[in-house]
């Protein structure tokens, strides 16, 4: 049984950990389990997980924002699948389940950034009819 839900505590978060650990490697547990908890006490943050077979395979990190360029819209920080269970169907659920969060909360889009290099994910997003509709640039101040 597939289920999705979102990690309220330690132990969920901490259970998220080994797959978000695949998208965000310079993270411990520790201290992932704290900036987790820090994001959503001040930001907003929420993270959500897949579950099968009793273990998480996928996890997405989100945010709801506005902004004037883009109105309401849902921010996802965070989405990745674990190596050993790709092309299973996971990631497109959580997607969509995503989607519907987004138009639940009245939402007029979804965003996400990713890594130049994410060629995998790029045909994800694109399969998932995301388009490609700016640069983002960073300024590394530390």
């Amino acid at each position: 049984m597939t289920t999705i839900a979102l990690a309220s505590n330690a132990d969920e978060i901490r259970r998220c950990f080994p797959v978000m650990a695949e998208l965000r490697p310079h993270l411990t547990e520790t201290a992932f389990v704290a900036q987790v908890q820090r994001q959503q006490q001040g930001g907003g943050y929420q993270l959500a997980f897949l579950e099968a077979d009793g273990l998480v395979r996928a996890v997405a990190g989100y945010r709801f924002l506005e902004c004037l360029m883009w109105g309401r819209f849902l921010y996802v920080d965070d989405l990745v699948t674990i190596s050993t269970r790709r092309s299973e169907g996971h990631g497109h659920r959580l997607f969509a389940w995503l989607v519907a969060q987004a138009r639940a909360a009245d939402c007029d889009q979804l965003h996400l950034d990713s890594g130049v290099q994410r060629f995998a994910a790029h045909r994800f997003y694109l399969r998932e009819r995301l388009e490609i509709t700016c640069h983002h640039f960073a300024l590394k101040l530390k």
